[in-house]
């Protein structure tokens, strides 16, 4: 792993792989960039894979405000310094697959196919009150106190039959920065993509999950409805797809990334 300063913040970033074409991969809310270890070794057999910790997240910076264009701005400035020129493959899910929507609208010219799963986009109208309070409750009582609600969401147990990589995930989440978490729950509530998706040109791949109950196969559809040209496929996971079902994830994302 390296630190690099960037864009006014440090980020701890790992860049791997044997292959030519870069792969930018980007993890969730409240993640880290070891959220990609059960799927980074398919990727690095065939990419450059480029993984970080989003600022405020992880060992990056810590940060009280977040805003998503400091995030773009971020993986703008990283791809720069690492001297990454030519067009990469984005690759998210969840909140990971909101940024990545936004930067392949923002910065055309980095992006040269794009895979989404259960992307976040923005809080709808009846989750925004429930985004802002998680975000107080953390803020003043720690991750602890929204650990089982949370991950009995975006974590059901219908997927937690790997227990050791279930436990090491909710360990991870239990030891974010309250204060970066409370953040970018905030940022959620303002995020509003969808005047973005008729300004994403590259190939798209979004894909929905049938056992997702935040961001429910339809949603997902009705995204990739609205991105010119994009593919949709709905597959039998979760929330966290990368994570959750690493196999099926490799199995349908990279025959779309590998075609010429």
């Amino acid at each position: 792993m390296e630190w690099i300063e960037t864009n006014g913040v440090v980020l701890r970033y790992e860049l791997s792989g044997t292959g030519r074409v870069p792969l930018v991969l980007i993890h969730e809310l409240g993640g880290s960039l070891e959220f990609w270890d059960p799927v980074l070794p398919a990727f690095q057999q065939v990419f450059r894979v480029l993984r970080y910790d989003l600022r405020g997240f992880g060992m990056s910076e810590k940060v009280k405000t977040l805003r998503l264009d400091d995030l773009l701005g971020d993986l703008a400035s990283l791809l720069d310094a690492l001297a990454i020129n030519e067009p990469c493959h984005v690759v998210g899910p969840a909140l990971g697959a909101g940024i990545a929507l936004a930067f392949a609208a923002a910065h055309p010219a980095h992006v040269r196919r794009l895979v989404v799963s259960s992307p976040a986009t923005g809080a709808p109208p009846e989750r925004r009150a429930q985004s802002l309070q998680r975000a107080e409750a953390v803020e003043r009582d720690g991750m602890r106190v929204a650990v089982e609600q949370s991950l009995s969401r975006s974590y059901p147990e219908r997927f937690r039959s790997d227990r050791r990589r279930f436990e090491e995930y909710r360990q991870r989440w239990l030891a974010n920065d309250p204060e970066g978490f409370a953040a970018i729950n905030r940022m959620l509530t303002e995020m509003d993509l969808s005047q973005q998706y008729g300004c994403i040109a590259c190939p798209t791949l979004l894909i929905g999950c049938t056992y997702d109950t935040i961001r429910p196969p339809p949603e997902v559809e009705s995204i990739a409805r609205q991105i010119p040209g994009a593919q949709y496929v709905e597959t039998a996971s979760g929330h966290f797809m990368p994570h959750q079902t690493p196999e099926l994830f490799v199995e349908t994302v990279l025959p779309f990334l590998q075609k010429a």
